[in-house]
């Protein structure tokens, strides 16, 4: 039987009287790699924010592998690595010096700090960077030292929110190739709306508008609606 690692059960979201997202449910077992697809403004933020327990949600249930985020929160992050989008970085740290400040603020101390620093710093491809301030590097590479912080502690999930956003052709590579290599070993939950982003990188497909989970399959089921995926996302987008 598969472990679920992530898990929604009816998640709601009100702010006043506006749904921002309404009685989403899904499960994401261990060694999936799943995307959160759907038009900017559909929810896939919030639902993001409300499974790492950034925001409380109005009624429903998140967990991060087995814990509930809302009674149990702090053991629910220890399995957690999470990447906001623009996620905040100290633009007078170098990588490598942001890394350590991480790792000890979550208890990591002597040579298994320094080790688990090396290896994300060799995953990520920072090592170019190592020493330089943050705020002089590109956003590749910035999102690359926020990718390296999420898996710092050895999280089992991943829950990454437009990891490519804004990013040219070269750099949307780099990052891809990463979670490619990454997604071999942890569970991951990326949000996009970028249909390249899904064929590259995902194994299963979340697709959400207004709010609303209106699909939930594979990524050959998502194919076999329409051979060109731009034509699935418009149907989809329209269904609603």
């Amino acid at each position: 039987m598969s472990l679920a690692m992530i898990e929604a059960f009816e998640l709601t979201k009100y702010y006043g009287e506006f749904a921002a997202i309404d009685n989403v449910s899904f499960n994401i077992n261990k060694g999936e790699v799943a995307a959160f697809l759907g038009p900017n403004g559909a929810g896939k933020s919030t639902s993001m924010k409300l499974l790492t327990g950034y925001l409380s949600a109005t009624r429903g249930t998140a967990k991060i592998v087995g814990h509930d985020m809302a009674t149990d929160r702090i053991a629910g992050a220890s399995k957690l690595g999470y990447l906001p989008e623009n996620g905040p970085l100290y633009p007078d740290m170098s990588p490598v010096s942001l890394l350590r400040f991480f790792g000890e603020a979550r208890g990591i101390k002597g040579r298994k700090l320094e080790d688990r620093i090396a290896y994300v710093v060799e995953l990520c491809a920072l090592k170019t960077v190592y020493g330089k301030p943050i705020g002089k590097l590109s956003k590749g590479f910035r999102q690359r030292v926020g990718m390296a912080q999420a898996l710092l502690h050895e999280p089992e999930v991943l829950i990454l929110d437009e990891p490519t956003a804004g990013l040219d052709p070269n750099q949307i590579y780099d990052v891809r190739q990463t979670l490619k290599q990454i997604g071999k070993e942890k569970t991951i939950l990326l949000s996009t709306h970028i249909l390249q982003e899904v064929e590259a990188v995902a194994s299963r497909v979340l697709f959400i508008n207004e709010g609303k989970l209106i699909f939930n399959g594979t990524i050959d089921e998502f194919r076999k609606r329409d051979t060109n995926l731009d034509n699935t996302f418009r149907a989809l987008t329209k269904s609603v």
